[in-house]
């Protein structure tokens, strides 16, 4: 756009100059010819006032070369019946033509002019004063005139290219910060503001984005803290499922119900307080995803055991941080791991792979047969939403990565979240991370 401007302006003023500039140079030619012409009949004005008063060809000499262009040698006095008195530079021709219509004539010269003035002398007979003009005389100063003329516009020309430049880039810099802003704003930092400057159109434009960014933030915080009441209201449905388990008898399937009320009371609480998070404190928000992993392995490894399912982990040596919050994070690998037990019979086997490069959640079921649509929300088919893959996308795109979906080694299918690609292929471990029952997957 700059660049633009700067192009605009350098054609229209030089249009405007060229406009002023052509007619100024013939004039300054016109105006230097017409100044060595009239300093031509000031000359022979001089001569006619001597013709006046002697017409005696010793007189007249000293008359010619006293005038600045008799001593030059450009000045003559046709007598008639004698030679001329002075320096002559044209033909007889014009000279008689001059004194029979006895008008001023402007003949041509070799290198100039030469202008012929007649004079009447006292006893009829018509004398003519010859003044040469050279070409430089008519020329001169033309060039030192033309030049200026040229270094004028120039600056002028210059001037307002740098004025619009200094304009161009006030509107380039409001449109880059508003570009800027623009994109900072679609990904997550809803902080951002704007502060008006450049053109009135541009900083109607800042203080609409500003608005529209406040705007924003506002309905997100009303949606977390509506998630945030909506997860309170679970309590109520949550403290009766309590009562039950610690009304059961002893035995596993009680202490399993309370674990899970437990469990399920804990992740209630993190939602809440993760929902009521300012914008600022969930865009910084970090959490490790072998932490969450290992947490909600406790959960699903109590229903595995029931199914009489053989399951192991690869990994999770090292902590893997994910720019996420911890209440998203497990939603993605609940979703993972929920969709092994959910559409894979009873006793399948499955693997969890977790790594700096993501999470991959590997079974020996019969697969997906078509991946496009299982992340298709309400047309995955196999009696699913596609809701939890949508999770499972929606987390890995805001940690920087994507879903990775197919068929995994065990011949089932693979899901997981790829954050950075791996710079080798995962190994297949040789001996178990996890097992039941000591059967190896």
């Amino acid at each position: 756009m700059r660049w633009q401007l700067n192009r605009l302006a350098l054609a229209i003023t030089s249009m405007v100059a060229l406009a002023f500039l052509v007619p100024l140079i013939y004039a300054t030619g016109k105006i230097a010819h017409d100044r060595a012409m009239s300093d031509a009949r000031q000359q022979a004005a001089a001569i006619v006032a001597a013709l006046a008063v002697d017409v005696d060809p010793q007189l007249l000499n000293n008359a010619v070369a006293s005038t600045v262009a008799g001593g030059a040698g450009r000045l003559a006095v046709h007598l008639p019946g004698i030679d001329p008195v002075g320096t002559s530079h044209v033909g007889g021709t014009e000279v008689d033509q001059a004194a029979q219509y006895r008008r001023a004539v402007v003949a041509d010269a070799p290198g100039g002019l030469a202008y012929l003035q007649p004079s009447v002398l006292s006893d009829g007979r018509s004398a003519v004063i010859e003044v040469y003009v050279p070409d430089d005389e008519m020329r001169r100063g033309v060039w030192a005139a033309w030049l200026a003329l040229g270094a004028l516009a120039v600056v002028l020309v210059a001037g307002s290219v740098l004025m619009a430049d200094r304009l161009g880039s006030k509107i380039v810099r409001a449109t880059r910060e508003l570009a800027g802003s623009s994109r900072r704003l679609g990904g997550g930092d809803l902080t951002v503001r704007i502060q008006p400057s450049g053109p009135v159109e541009l900083r109607d434009a800042a203080l609409a984005f500003n608005s529209m960014a406040t705007d924003l933030r506002r309905l997100l915080d009303n949606e977390r803290e509506l998630a945030a009441d909506l997860s309170h209201r679970l309590r109520t449905p949550l403290t009766a499922l309590r009562l039950d388990a610690d009304s059961m008898p002893p035995g596993p399937i009680a202490e399993r119900m309370r674990q899970a009320c437990d469990m399920l009371d804990e992740e209630l609480e993190a939602i809440i307080a993760g929902a009521r998070l300012g914008v600022e404190a969930r865009g910084s928000e970090e959490s490790d995803l072998v932490e969450v992993l290992a947490d909600r392995l406790a959960f699903w490894s109590a229903l595995a055991e029931d199914q009489q399912r053989p399951w192991e982990v690869v990994g999770g040596h090292v902590p893997v941080p994910v720019p996420v919050p911890r209440s998203e994070l497990i939603l993605a690998v609940d979703s993972l791991l929920g969709n092994v037990f959910a559409h894979t019979p009873e006793g399948v086997a499955f693997r969890v792979t977790v790594s700096p490069a993501g999470l991959l959640v590997d079974d020996a079921g019969p697969g997906i047969a078509d991946p496009e649509s299982a992340v298709q929300r309400g047309v995955s088919g196999a009696g699913s939403t596609g809701l939890g893959l949508d999770i499972v996308r929606r987390v890995a795109s805001a940690a920087g990565g994507q879903m990775e979906i197919g068929r995994g080694p065990l011949g089932g299918a693979r899901i997981g979240m790829v954050l950075t690609p791996p710079a080798d292929p995962v190994p297949v471990p040789s001996a178990p991370g996890r097992r039941r029952r000591g059967r190896t997957l």
